[in-house]
């Protein structure tokens, strides 16, 4: 019995696989603060971007439990 109409389920991409194809299909760049692969100035060149483009962020809450 299917649960699902016919062209959807099946395998869930990964988020990487989505950022990769969003790159080269469409010029899209989905970029995180902290990812380990960026050097400093690259965080600094994106957050800089994103304040530009969108406003500053706001700042994380902390959880006081």
């Amino acid at each position: 019995m299917r649960w699902t109409p016919r062209g959807f389920g099946g395998e869930r991409r990964s988020a990487d696989k989505v950022k990769h194809e969003g790159w080269h299909e469409q010029n899209i760049l989905v970029v995180s603060l902290d990812d380990q692969r960026l050097s400093w100035p690259e965080r600094e060149l994106i957050n800089q971007l994103g304040t530009k483009l969108y406003g500053k962020r706001k700042p994380k809450e902390e959880s006081n439990a």
